[in-house]
């Protein structure tokens, strides 16, 4: 596959990499093979790839380590792979050949009703709609940091919440923050009754 606007590449496999990357769907592991991961559009899209380290570009954490996304997420199962996610920690899943999207912020997992190629095919074709990027547009427009690899924009306040419609905060946070946040927050939200509300405290 051909790429334009990798930002970020990941690092060369290691031996202890090798059972991981053969228990992969075969067009990942393909592009896998190319390319260890990567970062499209300066975080438009991460894939992550087959390494221990950095941590936040690894597979391996997000499928098997303590924070394994099925954990927090009831949608995920256990054989789902989270190989890519967006600039505001939105998830793209590989379930049976299919790529599914899971909300961070709910929880809820929508199936793409798209086969892997068909996927990166739109996400280089149509980056900012399909991909979502216009919170990344906005901060590169507003803010003097750039939103660094392994790092995602935190969304305050978040999105599904009504107090969005009148306008957010966008903050570059390291990833495993965010999706620490967003995993609670979707936790939060699906333990009120209808009507209830949740306080949220942000902590500089």
């Amino acid at each position: 596959m051909q790429l334009e606007g990798v930002t970020y590449a990941g690092p060369p496999f290691e031996e202890s990499d090798s059972e991981l990357l053969a228990a992969l769907p075969q067009n990942l592991r393909g592009l896998l093979e190319q390319l260890n991961g990567f970062i499209l559009h300066s975080g438009g899209l991460h894939v992550r790839g087959v390494c221990d380290s950095p941590e936040w570009h690894s597979l391996r954490s997000v499928m098997f380590g303590p924070s394994a996304l099925h954990l927090a997420y009831p949608a995920l199962a256990a054989s789902d792979v989270p190989f890519a996610q967006d600039c505001v920690a939105d998830q793209f899943v590989l379930r049976a050949g299919s790529v599914y999207k899971l909300s961070s912020e709910t929880g809820t997992l929508e199936s793409l009703d798209l086969h892997l190629p068909a996927f990166f095919e739109k996400a280089t074709s149509s980056p900012v709609e399909f991909l979502g990027m216009h919170p990344l547009l906005r901060h590169e427009r507003e803010s003097s940091l750039p939103l660094l690899p392994g790092q995602v924009l935190s969304v305050y306040p978040p999105f599904c919440t009504k107090e969005a419609a009148n306008g957010v905060s966008l903050r570059p946070v390291p990833v495993a923050a965010a999706l620490g946040f967003l995993s609670e927050f979707s936790a939060s939200i699906h333990s009120v009754s209808e009507g209830e509300q949740i306080r949220v405290k942000v902590v500089p």
